[in-house]
């Protein structure tokens, strides 16, 4: 599953490829290998890129990090889809797979009532079994893949039933 990196204000695409033996991610498009990589917590830290051994001096700032590399400092934070959406006014309406896949259950039926986070369907890419859950809390208007039927990036596959404004 894909997340949105922000380093140095700019935002940058970022999926776990792999996670063993070693930690594979994409990028922006370009899969890098990380292997060696130190332990948790504040301080100095070394991991290797491919071949290329990096040092890096870490501190943790409530949800962001900042890192010094190479005689610069990043600020990085992720953006949690969840506050984001909610924020910016977006439709929260529909329920979009990240990757191409196949429905591999539905845990939600048509009228069902449900809270941000409840369990809806459930995906499968690449042998990698993901969970798309409500976004908001709502109702479940439309199921729009059944069980098994394969889809591409960005379908949608819940409808909740649109927000009406509260007075």
């Amino acid at each position: 599953m894909g997340f949105q990196l922000i380093l140095d204000g700019e935002e940058h695409d970022v999926a776990i490829v792999r996670r063993r033996p070693h930690l594979v991610l994409r990028i922006d498009g370009i899969q890098h290998e990380f292997s060696e990589i130190g332990g948790p917590g504040d301080g100095l830290h070394a991991l290797k890129c491919g071949k290329h051994p990096i040092d890096f001096i870490r501190a943790s700032d409530n949800e962001r990090q900042i890192i010094r590399l190479g005689g610069r400092t990043f600020e990085v934070g992720l953006t949690d889809p969840f506050s984001e959406g909610m924020e910016s006014g977006g439709n929260m309406d529909a329920v979009r797979s990240p990757m191409p896949g196949t429905v591999v259950s539905i845990q939600c039926k048509e009228g069902d009532t449900v809270v941000r986070g409840t369990p809806l369907v459930t995906i499968e890419s690449m042998k990698l079994q993901t969970v798309l859950s409500a976004m908001r809390e709502g109702t479940v208007a439309e199921i729009l893949r059944a069980e098994g039927e394969t889809f591409e990036k960005d379908a949608i596959i819940v409808m909740l039933e649109p927000e009406t404004e509260k007075a």
